[in-house]
């Protein structure tokens, strides 16, 4: 399979760089700009990855990832930035992204990030696909793992691919005690991430959507001092 990527970049040499290694590595490359030219490319094509820039005028990197997650893209997401705050990677990853690398990075650990996000893309539609049942329902809620698609009801739920990958590891793992750290590694790959508020922040995200009292969830259980427990 050749995975085709999509790299946003203002910077010329930047962008032509960063192409023509990935090229080399055999990946189909595509290349924008500037956010807006992204734009218009994503809702005209599908990709399995974007890299993007996120200090672009106009349009950011961060709106770009604000742009596929109220649009559902499911395409995997590679922030770059010359930030290295803490704070500039949590935003990132909340708006969806499956890895953020500061400037200026090595070529190899540039390479071996893009592998592992696609690795991961790629394991979790294989498994969902030939080892997940058809549907997966609880209360009112209905989850359709070979389309990623989740209903509440008869209307359909507009959930990130970070939200819908976090439902389909608690239903993997239902009444089980699953600490933050593990869904950190499990669901963004990050063993050693500062923070797990971005944990905290999806399942609050998930509990407004798909319990009837978020307030008094039945589904998403806090497990104080530990983390959560999906029980269907």
């Amino acid at each position: 399979m050749k995975f085709k990527i999509l790299v946003v970049e203002d910077e010329p040499d930047m962008r032509s760089g960063i192409a023509d290694n990935l090229e080399f590595e055999g990946y189909e490359v595509d290349t924008a700009d500037n956010g807006e030219m992204a734009i218009q490319k994503l809702n005209k094509n599908n990709y399995d990855l974007v890299i993007s820039d996120v200090m672009m005028p106009k349009v950011s990197g961060f709106d770009l990832a604000k742009h596929m997650q109220k649009n559902e893209i499911k395409s995997g997401l590679i922030l770059l930035t010359a930030r290295s705050q803490e704070l500039d990677k949590v935003r990132g990853l909340e708006l969806g992204a499956d890895d953020y690398i500061s400037k200026p990075f090595s070529l190899r650990e540039f390479l071996a990030r893009v592998k592992a996000v696609l690795r991961r893309y790629s394991n979790q539609k294989s498994s969902s696909l030939t080892s997940m049942k058809e549907e997966i329902s609880f209360g009112m809620v209905m989850i359709h793992p070979k389309t990623w698609q989740v209903f509440n009801g008869e209307n359909e739920l507009n959930l990130s691919h970070k939200e819908v990958e976090l439902l389909l590891f608690f239903s993997e793992n239902a009444n089980n005690v699953i600490s933050r750290d593990e869904l950190l590694t499990n669901v963004w790959g990050y063993q050693d991430l500062p923070t797990t508020r971005t944990v905290d922040n999806f399942i609050l995200r998930l509990r407004q959507k798909i319990e009837p009292e978020p307030s008094q969830p039945r589904h998403l259980l806090t497990v104080h001092g530990i983390g959560y427990k999906y029980v269907p």
